[in-house]
C-alpha cells in the first residue's frame, strides 16, 4: 500500500491491539481463478519465534480457499479500523487562503504471510472453544461450546477447517492529519468529535500516544 512515512506505525503493540480490537480481517488470496476475498474473523497470537505474529482462524469446509492454501503462496490481510470523513471546514488555514480539500482518515493493518490449512477436529474444536470464551466473555451471560450438545458440535465443527497464517510482515497506517498544522489537526479531532459516533471519535485522538 502507498505509506507516506508520517502515516506509518511500527510498534508491534499498537499493530496487535487494532487486529485484536478489529479482528474480522479481509484476507485476499492469488488462486488459479484469480484474486480471491473472503471476510475472516482471526484471533491474533504472539510467534514464538519472535515474527510479527500467527493469525487463526476456521472457514467453511465448502469454502475452496482452505483446499487452495496448500499451495503454500503468500496471502494478504487486511484489518480496518475506524474510519471517517474529514470536511475542510473543519480547517481554520481554510479562512486563511481557502487552499484546502476534503479528505478521509482511516486506520488500517495489513498481515502477509504463509496459510496452511489445519484439517484436524481436535485443533479445530480447540480454537472454536478459545474464539467463544474470548468473544463471549462480555456477555451478562456467556454462551460456551459445550452449552450445545456434543453430536451437534460435532456437526458442525466437521462443516469447518482450521487456517493459520504465520506473519512475515506486519504494516500499520495510521493517516489521522499528522501532515497537516497543528491548528489544523485541532479542527479535524473538535469537527469529528461532534459527529458524536464512535469512530469519528476514535480517531479524534489522533495517533497512539508513544508509551
Amino acid at each position: 500500500m502507498y505509506l507516506p512515512a508520517h502515516f506509518e506505525e511500527k510498534r508491534p503493540e499498537v499493530l496487535h491491539e487494532l487486529v485484536r480490537t478489529h479482528p474480522l480481517g479481509l484476507l485476499v488470496t492469488l488462486t488459479a481463478a484469480g484474486l480471491q476475498a473472503n471476510s475472516v474473523p482471526f484471533f491474533l497470537d504472539a510467534d514464538p519465534a519472535g515474527g510479527p505474529g500467527i493469525l487463526r482462524a476456521h472457514v467453511a469446509r465448502a469454502n475452496p480457499l482452505w483446499r487452495e492454501a496448500r499451495a503454500a503462496t503468500e496471502v494478504l490481510v487486511v484489518f480496518q479500523g475506524p474510519q471517517a470523513y474529514v470536511s475542510p471546514g473543519w480547517y481554520p488555514s481554510k479562512a486563511e487562503h481557502g487552499k484546502v480539500v476534503p479528505t478521509w482518515n482511516y486506520v488500517m493493518v495489513q498481515a502477509r504471510g504463509q496459510l496452511r490449512a489445519i484439517d484436524d477436529a481436535a485443533w479445530v474444536h480447540a480454537l472454536v472453544s478459545r474464539l467463544t470464551t474470548h468473544h463471549e466473555a462480555a456477555q451478562s451471560k456467556p454462551w460456551a461450546v459445550t452449552d450445545a450438545p456434543a453430536p451437534f458440535v460435532d456437526t458442525m465443527t466437521h462443516a469447518i477447517v482450521g487456517i493459520e497464517i504465520t506473519l512475515t510482515a506486519l504494516t500499520g497506517k495510521w493517516k489521522v492529519s499528522q501532515n497537516r498544522s497543528a491548528a489544523d489537526r485541532a479542527g479535524v479531532a473538535r469537527g469529528l468529535a461532534a459527529t458524536g459516533d464512535a469512530a469519528s471519535a476514535a480517531l479524534a485522538s489522533g495517533p497512539p500516544a508513544a508509551r
